[in-house]
């Protein structure tokens, strides 16, 4: 549990000073480099001063939540894996390697997934989807809640992957997403397009727009949203950020300012339904004939029927 733990043996830890890194080489291209083109002349975000400043703290914040919730789930995990699990995955060949990561980005891709879809876990997701702008810096814009990964993640350890395992897969799956958080890489050679998430991919995802929201939850591997429906190719280039802009840097109203909004729908609804409806509904759900207070209601407008 010590080597799991330890920061020094965490792949993103390495990672570091190399996003540090590329986030100095994405403000000089801004800064020096012709990319106006790259979007019909609409140019990019690019950075904002305090933007930057709040994803850089909220990453910060987010090492610590992360640490408190690896301690938990792996005591969980290694009892599943250990006592329940039908065998163990040996992690001696390449190919069980393969394995592990494929599992861990499916597993992700379904939470990520359910915290779009629930509001009780977009609550929680919201925050990293806050910033208005597109960037590296925007990548570590990370939420303080990732408890719901636990339960995504449980079936790992019994299908015989080793928590250790889990995490380092983890951390590389967090490293590949880094780099899919910029404007300045067009779209890639379309066999890359086709199976991997790129960056026009996460650009979609990051959109605001109704065509783009709630699309390509993707960690690695864009293959899970063609199969399961959630893909979009991206057509124009997005507005990022919430639906209803949040307009503050506070750290803790973007991180629990849904969670307030939350428990205040909750205690205001009369009948039980409702309650659970605002918990467990989709971003934005209402009762039927409801008219909300428009203080009270989530930041992302309801799915429809067909999910969208």
């Amino acid at each position: 549990m010590n080597d799991v733990l330890d920061p020094l043996k965490n792949p993103v830890t390495y990672a570091i000073p190399f996003f540090l890194l590329t986030i100095v080489i994405e403000l000089a291209a801004l800064k020096w480099l012709d990319h106006d083109s790259a979007f019909e002349g609409r140019g990019v975000t690019g950075y904002d001063g305090k933007d930057a400043r709040t994803s850089i703290f909220m990453g910060l914040g987010s090492l610590v939540s992360t640490l408190v919730f690896k301690i938990g789930a792996f005591v969980v995990y290694s009892a599943v894996f250990v006592y329940v699990a039908p065998f163990h995955l040996g992690m001696h060949t390449w190919w069980s390697w393969a394995v592990a990561l494929a599992a861990v980005d499916l597993a992700y891709y379904f939470s990520h997934r359910f915290v779009h879809r629930v509001n009780v876990g977009w609550a929680a997701h919201q925050a990293h989807h806050s910033s208005e702008y597109m960037n590296f810096a925007t990548a570590l814009r990370q939420k303080w809640n990732p408890w719901f990964e636990f339960f995504f993640f449980l079936p790992l350890p019994f299908l015989g992957i080793a928590p250790w395992v889990i995490y380092v897969a983890f951390g590389f799956n967090l490293i590949f997403q880094f780099f899919v958080h910029t404007e300045l890489v067009d779209k890639l050679w379309w066999p890359i397009e086709l199976v991997f998430n790129t960056p026009s991919h996460h650009r979609v995802h990051h959109g605001s727009d109704p065509e783009y929201l709630d699309k390509n939850y993707a960690g690695i591997l864009i293959v899970w949203d063609r199969l399961f429906g959630s893909f979009v190719a991206e057509r124009q280039r997005p507005t990022y950020g919430l639906t209803k802009p949040v307009g503050t840097h506070n750290l803790l109203r973007l991180q629990y300012g849904d969670y307030a909004q939350i428990v205040r729908n909750v205690r205001a609804a009369d009948r039980f339904r409702d309650k659970l409806g605002y918990l467990f509904g989709p971003p934005g759900w209402e009762p039927a004939g409801h008219r909300a207070d428009p203080d009270l209601v989530p930041i992302r407008p309801a799915l429809d029927a067909a999910g969208r």
